[in-house]
């Protein structure tokens, strides 16, 4: 499977899907998640991928003084049109709103994607987009392939244009201006 797949309805009728459509999926231990009406599935993740999601709430989890996380699989609903799971997510403080009993119905601060082979262009480019446009504060992309972070920051002008590729060979360190006194260590994270 290539990580994408539409629907025969969406095929057939080629309308939009919305969130009443993704409450149709199937519970079928597979990621259903919705960008601008099409519909993406995902497969469940693999050991690595994990294990870097659990060290990663962990690390995050140890330091929070404020704010929520959250991790998949956990509805992010951004619009009718537009639903996803990140493996991560942290609300702000002055987000906290945005929580529902369900999901959450809103614009998280930080975003985090664990890369797999079947979700590698999804993560790296559509769902980059698509936290772009709905105003992500930041987004992480985590590949434990290639034991690297890339790093997507709003820039002055609005957008996720900020780019930093943090490696474990040379000793980054991920920090964020999102949590003060945050650091993550690559090289322990990815051991």
């Amino acid at each position: 499977m290539n990580g994408h797949q539409h629907t025969d309805d969406a095929r057939a009728s080629m309308r939009k899907l919305t969130y009443d459509d993704f409450l149709l999926f199937p519970d079928d231990g597979q990621r259903h998640e919705l960008i601008d009406g099409e519909h993406y599935v995902t497969p469940s993740p693999n050991t690595r991928h994990q294990d870097l999601s659990v060290r990663l709430i962990l690390a995050l989890g140890n330091h929070l003084a404020g704010g929520r996380l959250f991790h998949a699989p956990y509805d992010c609903v951004f619009t009718d049109f537009d639903v996803v799971e990140p493996d991560l997510l942290w609300i702000a403080d002055d987000q906290l709103g945005i929580i529902t009993e369900k999901h959450v119905r809103g614009v998280p601060a930080l975003v985090v994607e664990i890369l797999s082979p079947s979700t590698r262009r999804v993560d790296e480019r559509i769902k980059r987009n698509l936290y772009d446009r709905v105003g992500v504060r930041e987004y992480w992309v985590i590949d434990g392939v290639g034991n690297r972070i890339g790093v997507h920051r709003r820039g002055a002008e609005g957008r996720l244009s900020t780019s930093l590729d943090l490696y474990s060979a040379t000793g980054d360190l991920l920090t964020t201006p999102l949590l003060t006194g945050f650091s993550l260590d690559l090289a322990n994270y990815f051991q």
